[in-house]
């Protein structure tokens, strides 16, 4: 058997290569590339639906805003309401006391007139009462004797 040389077995190795391993090489290099363009495909779809997702939060937040003004308008004009309907029935309650108050004193002042009268006509009742007693008494003292 002869011996190989260092050289002419780097040539066999590199020919070798060249017409066994490279063609698989290239084959297995063409797959890689053929599923880097489909992770490229899905990144671009992945960041598509990430910019839709961005977007749709976007809007979903703004019509939040816009309703949370709206009944916050709303609020601020139904506290108003109640403040202005509060201020009204203060208005007609002090009012309402101010006649009750007029009332009263009117019924005091009849009252106070009216016992002023009974009073007169009770005293008046009471001398007359006490005059005929006297006069009773006279006559009564007239006829035993």
């Amino acid at each position: 058997m002869s011996e190989i040389t260092k050289k002419e077995f780097l040539e066999l190795l590199q020919e070798f290569s060249e017409k066994t391993l490279d063609p698989k090489f290239e084959k297995i290099d063409s797959r890689f590339e053929k599923i880097d363009e489909r992770f490229e495909k899905i990144d671009s779809q992945f960041a598509e639906v990430n910019s839709r997702f961005d977007e749709f939060k976007k809007d979903i937040i703004h019509q939040f805003h816009l309703i949370s003004e709206d009944v916050i308008s709303k609020v601020q004009l139904v506290a108003e309401g109640v403040v202005n309907l509060n201020e009204k029935l203060d208005h007609r309650f002090d009012k309402l006391d101010q006649k009750i108050d007029e009332k009263i004193q009117d019924v005091i002042a009849i009252n106070k007139f009216s016992f002023a009268e009974l009073d007169k006509r009770l005293t008046t009742l009471e001398t007359e009462v006490e005059d005929l007693k006297l006069r009773m008494d006279k006559i009564e003292r007239h006829s035993i004797s």
